[in-house]
């Protein structure tokens, strides 16, 4: 099948239809052609730029890195050098938010086993988010 309606495409990459239609608002896709009906119409190429989507959503990329891998995967002169600073470059971003998400982890932790978890109203847990 080569032509496809926008439910279509959305199966068959792995997109929700309303992210399909949001990427091509904000430009990250090419606008989809359309019949005379005004339906959208895909082809297999365009499935697969959506699969590509989806599977860097998928590892964490944002939006605008994504904008930047479609532009270098589509750039066969481009050099693989500058695919991989990206990717270091969000794995460093992700290893951040690892630490940050272990230190909020082991902070909840504590407050959670220094609270009764009794009838008593008093609550560190609460007490340590009203501090600020």
């Amino acid at each position: 099948m080569d032509a496809m309606n926008i439910g279509e495409a959305a199966k068959a990459s792995g997109v929700s239809s309303k992210m399909i239609r949001h990427y091509e608002s904000i430009g990250l896709i090419d606008a989809a052609r359309r019949t005379d009906a005004g339906y959208r119409v895909y082809a297999q190429r365009d499935v697969r730029v959506l699969q590509f989507i989806h599977r860097a959503r998928m590892l964490g990329f944002s939006l605008e890195q994504i904008r930047e891998l479609l532009a270098l995967w589509q750039d066969k002169a481009r050099a693989s050098s500058d695919v991989r600073a990206l990717a270091h470059s969000h794995v460093a971003d992700l290893e951040r938010k690892i630490a940050e998400m272990e230190a909020m982890k082991r902070t909840l932790a504590r407050l959670a086993a220094s609270c009764h978890g009794d009838a008593r109203p008093d609550c560190p847990i609460l007490d340590d988010l009203a501090a600020g």
